[in-house]
């Protein structure tokens, strides 16, 4: 597995965001995650978007973060917002959520970020299982979503 940091408008990165925007739309029923995203916000130093390509150099996994600090939505200085993680299902089970997860926070921790937060919802439970196993505790809510009784929001200190 090759893991490669690609801006947020890449075409890969575009193809597998139009991927979890349609599982988000099963599960939930809503057209997907309405959470404005900028290709500039995965920019480093203030953030990585990733995608771990196959060993035929096909984009199969997803995952970034972006800057936050305190603001009106409920952050906090210093925190790394952790966006579209995704494996297409083909891929499922063999770790390469948890390898990005790694990937993620070791960049965010190394830009001086002090905080990694992620917002997920009720109907995710691979992902709850993911980040809980992982490290992460549930939080206070932020985000677009923090108003939703179906969001679930968590965070890991690095």
């Amino acid at each position: 597995m090759n893991i490669r940091r690609v801006r947020f408008d890449h075409p890969d990165a575009v193809k597998l965001n139009d991927e979890v925007q349609a599982e988000y739309h099963l599960r939930y029923g809503d057209g997907g995650d309405a959470t404005v995203l900028a290709p500039e916000d995965f920019d480093p130093p203030r953030g990585v978007f990733l995608i771990a390509y196959d060993e035929r150099d096909r984009p199969v996994a997803t995952g970034g973060w972006r800057s936050q600090d305190h603001n009106d939505e409920g952050n906090e200085d210093g925190d790394a917002e952790l966006k579209r993680m995704f494996v297409i299902e083909a891929m499922r089970g063999r770790g390469l959520a948890r390898r990005i997860l790694a990937a993620l926070e070791e960049d965010a921790r190394a830009a001086g970020r002090v905080r990694m937060v992620l917002e997920t919802g009720t109907k995710q439970p691979e992902a709850i299982a993911l980040y809980t196993s992982s490290g992460y505790e549930p939080c206070a809510k932020f985000g677009y979503y923090r108003h939703y009784e179906e969001s679930l929001c968590y965070a890991k200190h690095l």
